[in-house]
């Protein structure tokens, strides 16, 4: 195993996002577009005050659960200085969604922001999310990849983690739940994995999703099956052998239950993965809290059933997780 060598002052700064087990028990709410859509399912006209001010009782009552938060530089930073004084903060980097008008979901960044802009407004690390298609045409891939390369060295030069969200999709197959892509899911996963690993990317953590749905598992799925309980653990053991850089798993919007399960399936798998950055799992069901009834009764159900998402995932996260102290040395 090759170890990720970095800085003195990276290293403290994932130091600084990690809880005192070296494990990354992170809160997500970077979401612009998808949760302004949330809101406008109970709210009939959500303006980007609601946004802001969602995400600061999110910052302000989760927080003391987490080992940090990630946020956007669009709405989420007066959230972060709402945040426990104790939690690290990442921000996203990357505009909201992709243009659906042209093919290869091709990535941007926000125009008015940098690696360096990003440290100076209190960011300990740097998050960029990438949809990518390990089987689409080289012109589209390439681009990616120079996208990806030219953030890593930013990052390098600023002494700031890297963490590269991927989300992976096939540009010929619409329903990303489906059986058809469920089949070829684990292919598409631990193969990214696989490319962003390589250390022309200078990337840092990744933020991956399970290289499996879990809806189509033997034991878990409620109809059609795509892969048996040892399959499915194969998988998620050849996405951890796939990389020797630390990562961490996203939630993807499934339900905390869920969520909680298969970090613990990818325990039993061999998987070493170092902790998680977890959004919706954790507080999506508040949206329509705060939409329809406001604050207080947002505020109440962050204190208790949102309370409750934290412990129960962090007690997932202390069986489950390892510490990412063994795959990185310092320079």
């Amino acid at each position: 195993m090759s170890k990720l060598t970095i800085s003195k002052e990276k290293y403290a700064r994932l130091e600084r996002l990690s809880d005192k087990n070296h494990v990354i028990s992170a809160l997500a709410i970077d979401q612009r577009g998808s949760l302004k859509r949330m809101l406008a399912e109970g709210k009939d006209t959500p303006n980007e005050n609601d946004i802001v001010e969602y995400k600061k009782l999110v910052s302000k009552k989760l927080t003391p659960y987490a080992s940090s938060i990630l946020l956007d530089p669009e709405y989420g930073l007066p959230a972060s200085e709402l945040r426990h004084e104790e939690a690290g903060l990442l921000v996203a980097y990357e505009k909201t969604g992709y243009d659906a008008t042209e093919p290869g979901r091709l990535p941007d960044l926000l125009p008015l922001w940098s690696a360096r802009r990003l440290k100076e407004a209190g960011a300990d690390a740097v998050k960029v999310l990438l949809y990518y298609d390990i089987d689409e045409g080289e012109e589209i891939n390439e681009q990616k990849h120079a996208f990806v390369e030219r953030i890593g060295s930013e990052c390098l030069a600023e002494d700031m983690p890297f963490f590269l969200e991927i989300v992976t999709y096939d540009a010929n197959i619409e329903d990303a739940k489906s059986l058809e892509y469920a089949k070829v899911k684990p292919h598409k996963v631990n193969d990214s994995v696989v490319e962003f690993s390589k250390d022309r990317y200078h990337v840092d953590v990744l933020k991956l999703e399970v290289p499996v749905n879990m809806d189509y598992v033997e034991g878990y799925a409620k109809g059609e099956v795509a892969y048996t309980k040892e399959e499915a653990k194969a998988y998620f053991k050849a996405q951890s052998d796939a990389t020797d850089l630390p990562y961490i798993f996203l939630s993807a919007g499934v339900t905390a239950e869920l969520f909680q399960e298969t970090l613990r399936f990818a325990k039993e798998a061999g998987a070493n993965f170092n902790g998680v950055l977890c959004g919706r799992a954790t507080w999506k069901e508040s949206v329509a809290v705060y939409a329809k009834e406001g604050e207080e009764a947002c505020i109440e159900w962050l204190d208790n059933q949102g309370k409750k998402n934290m412990d129960d995932l962090n007690a997932v996260i202390e069986a489950s997780c390892s510490s990412w102290e063994s795959k990185v040395e310092v320079r």
